[in-house]
């Protein structure tokens, strides 16, 4: 554990917030895994302001591979007691950024990467960037990753689950729907389309979707809700109220079992007149067999599958035919919030499961 936290509290110092660089955090961790005797490979982000990196050490075939985002959340407009880019304990607890999402599971591989000299299997190591505004960085990376590092038998993303193995969550895809109108003062309304109307009547749409889905779309009972969401977040437009708008916004998004493709759902949305509508980002969903990733499942003190509401980077990976799980220290209840921690029992527990999971 003590040199668990050592890693910890050099990773929190890196300010790695999403859209800032992360560039500094990532030399770091390259000589780390050099001198632990990994091959690294640099991913730069295509604006040069952010890298990734892929690793391996070990010969031969399958291997895992422990997959991570090395991003953080702002802190601005959170009442913190305390510095958030310095570790620090109260109790049982350690507390900064990125503790529980995900800097302690990192710290985590980092330790046992120091220990793996001549593993019997291969162990591999991926680290992102901007996957907390919505998985922007894995995509650049995702298709080196087989070419890189080989293809591992199992992949484990340690996003905080309480190291329950979440086998299953949605995909996300987000849009925004551009409204067009024509301008008129408004004492003629009635002889101008209103972009506005044409925003409205589309989250009626959205709304009549929504309940499609909760009545007769698919479902998933391990999942909450169980079945896809459709969720309108903003709307916009207009710039004087005695002015028909010509212009207005919708931002919505769906979020959709992996079983049920966004596509399917969007195309039954009814758009109004002046109404286009364009895709903004997305990643797919999780559905794993728990067959597939019986190495890890027997190394948990609690084998029991689960699913998880949040998205992560794990269905890029399952896409490349690659069984995986996300599977990490802490709970996402005590991420994303002022004074962030973890238990220091989670970060034990997580280094004895990888421990195990990589022995011979």
């Amino acid at each position: 554990m003590t040199r668990i936290l050592e890693i910890l509290a050099r990773l929190i110092a890196f300010p790695t917030v999403t859209n800032g660089p992360n560039l500094a955090l990532i030399d770091w961790v390259e000589g780390f895994l050099r001198d632990a005797g990994f091959a690294v490979t640099r991913v730069p982000s295509r604006d040069g302001m952010k890298a990734g990196l892929l690793a391996r050490i070990g010969e031969g075939p399958g291997g895992v591979l422990l997959s991570a985002h090395t991003d953080v959340v702002p802190v601005d407009g959170q009442d913190w007691t305390l510095d958030p880019f310095a570790l620090t304990r109260r109790g049982e607890r350690l507390h900064g950024r990125g503790t529980t999402d995900m800097k302690g599971f990192i710290a985590c591989v980092l330790a046992l990467a120091e220990t793996l000299r001549a593993p019997a299997r291969p162990v591999m190591i991926a680290l992102s960037w901007d996957e907390e505004i919505g998985c922007k960085g894995i995509p650049e990376m995702i298709d080196r990753v087989i070419p890189v590092l080989g293809r591992p038998d199992l992949c484990v993303v340690g996003e905080p689950t309480l190291m329950r193995p979440a086998i299953g969550h949605k995909g996300k895809a987000s849009y925004r729907a551009t409204c067009t109108g024509e301008a008129g003062h408004s004492a003629m309304a009635p002889h101008y389309r209103n972009a506005l109307h044409g925003a409205a009547a589309l989250i009626l749409s959205l709304r009549d979707e929504q309940a499609r889905l909760l009545r007769e779309g698919a479902q998933d009972p391990m999942q909450d809700p169980p079945c896809s969401t459709v969720h309108a977040g903003v709307m916009r437009g207009g710039v004087a109220l005695n002015i028909v708008p010509d212009s207005a916004e919708v931002l919505f998004e769906i979020r959709h079992l992996a079983s049920e493709p966004p596509g399917a759902i969007l195309s039954r949305i009814a758009l109004p007149e002046g109404v286009t509508v364009a895709e903004t980002g997305s990643y797919p969903g999780l559905e794993t067999d728990p067959a597939t990733i019986a190495p890890l499942l027997s190394v948990l003190p609690d084998p029991t599958p689960c699913k998880i509401a949040y998205g992560t980077e794990a269905g890029f990976f399952a896409a490349l035919g690659i069984p995986t799980v996300v599977c990490g220290p802490g709970t996402m209840a005590d991420g994303h919030q002022p004074d962030e921690s973890i238990a220091e029992s989670e970060l034990a527990l997580c280094a004895t499961v990888l421990r195990r999971l990589t022995a011979p």
